[in-house]
């Protein structure tokens, strides 16, 4: 096919044209990311030489074994798990009366500053914020100065950090939910005789769902697979992050950090699993 021949084809044909555009970049993408991927489960079936410290490239079941059998390892597994959902639900829970305010009772100019209000944090260094926190929650900080209490650091502090962190990740996708709620359907349940509470439960709730559901993806995410917070107001508190980054810098031991990696990248595609169960993610 001749060059005036392929541009014209090119010319009929744009979406083949816009596919052959992206491709590279996604091919890219594709053998960056799954290739990683495939590197980091390999070498989880690797092992280190105790003596030499060097890599050991036979397969093995060690390091899982080693995961299964210490207590350590499924009481920071859970304690992880357990934080990232525990940020996921305060986080809706502080989302949801925000974004609702924004979408639906604040005046429209208002709007815009209230969603640049809400981003602005973001812009914000992740180090400033933690810091900034470590400092609040400091046991003879501002908020002991002024409260008379302060939980200091640890487990609770870690939460609180990072439901601050993330909250901006859930009051978007909400505040975007709660915008695609016509009026008109409120409007016509409540004139159908249904109390506030049905309303709410039986029209915006279902409508709500996948701004909920798509946000607690990154917050479930995010805070699963955080380490810096946590040692920053975390205290003597661990998390899966901070025992993987102590097994790949502190103890060189790469096979069994990867091994751990596969915890939380596991439990992340459980948990997209099963928010399209839902079938909240079809609307998002």
């Amino acid at each position: 096919m001749s060059s005036p021949s392929l541009a014209g084809w090119l010319h009929r044909h744009p979406g083949a044209r816009l596919a052959g555009l992206l491709s590279a970049p996604l091919l890219w993408l594709v053998v960056a990311y799954l290739g990683a991927l495939g590197v980091l489960l390999v070498s989880a079936f690797w092992t280190v030489n105790a003596f030499t410290g060097d890599m050991v490239r036979q397969p093995t079941l060690d390091n899982f074994r080693t995961i299964v059998g210490e207590p350590v390892y499924r009481a920071v597994t859970l304690r992880s798990l357990g934080v990232a959902a525990g940020v996921t639900v305060i986080d809706a829970v502080i989302a949801l009366p925000m974004a609702f305010f924004m979408a639906k009772v604040a005046a429209p100019r208002w709007r815009r500053w209230l969603v640049i209000a809400i981003l602005t944090p973001l812009w914000a260094s992740y180090l400033v914020k933690a810091y900034a926190w470590r400092v609040l929650l400091s046991p003879e900080g501002p908020m002991s100065w002024a409260t008379g209490y302060s939980p200091g650091y640890g487990l609770t502090a870690t939460v609180v950090t990072l439901t601050y962190l993330w909250l901006p990740y859930m009051v978007i996708p909400v505040f975007a939910a709660f915008e695609r709620v016509p009026d008109s359907l409120v409007d016509a349940s409540s004139d159908l005789g249904a109390s506030d509470f049905a309303t709410l439960r039986m029209v915006v709730a279902p409508l709500v769902f996948p701004g909920i559901a798509a946000g607690s993806i990154f917050t479930f995410s995010l805070s699963l697979g955080d380490y810096i917070a946590v040692t920053i107001v975390g205290g003597k508190t661990q998390m899966l992050g901070n025992i993987i980054y102590g097994q790949l810098v502190t103890a060189n031991n790469q096979p069994l950090a990867a091994a751990l990696s596969i915890i939380p990248l596991a439990a992340i595609i459980a948990y997209l699993l099963a928010m399209r169960r839902t079938g909240a993610l079809e609307n998002v």
